[in-house]
């Protein structure tokens, strides 16, 4: 293989590893949202006053998986 060709295949390689990221903060999503719904099943009068909570966590497990996708498309495009 040519050094060009190798890093072509590094450079797929690299962002496919970054895309996993992405699969992990969708569980994370899920898992915070699981765990909200089942306190919230649990004591009803408490859950207003986590929902904020729930969302915070949701909204930064969902940047991390952004920032995921971003470096992959810099692998892709820039590099």
């Amino acid at each position: 293989m040519e050094p060009v060709q190798l890093a072509e295949a590094f450079k797929y390689l690299g962002a496919g590893l970054a895309c996993i990221g992405m699969g992990i903060a969708a569980l994370a999503v899920g898992n915070i949202f699981g765990n909200f719904l089942s306190g919230a099943l649990r004591n009803p009068t408490a859950s207003d006053g986590q929902f904020a909570r729930a969302f915070i966590g949701a909204a930064l497990a969902e940047g991390l998986g952004i920032f995921c996708l971003v470096v992959a498309l810099v692998l892709l495009f820039v590099v």
